[in-house]
């Protein structure tokens, strides 16, 4: 991923730690979505009634659920470490 546009992070905007907090919970809320999917039943013996070939389609659909998923991660992460970069000590 190219890194995202990121805020200036002002004094008659949003605040840094407002940001970071929020950027975090969600990474957190995107790992729990990731966990739950991996939690999440695919399994061959529901697809073989099927024609061939639809099991390697779910398993690719599947896998590219979680390269979203990091996707997002990965924005919200840019997001909170900026933020993080701007926090007071």
């Amino acid at each position: 991923m190219t890194a995202p546009t990121l805020p200036t992070i002002h004094l008659n905007g949003t605040g840094a730690d407002s940001l970071y907090r929020e950027y975090r919970a969600a990474r957190k809320a995107i790992t729990a979505a990731a966990d739950a999917l991996q939690a999440a039943t695919c399994n061959q013996r529901d697809f073989y009634p099927q024609e061939p070939g639809n099991w390697e389609k779910a398993r690719a659909e599947r896998a590219r659920m979680f390269e979203l998923l990091q996707e997002v991660s990965d924005y919200a992460e840019y997001w909170e470490m900026h933020a993080m970069d701007h926090r007071r000590s």
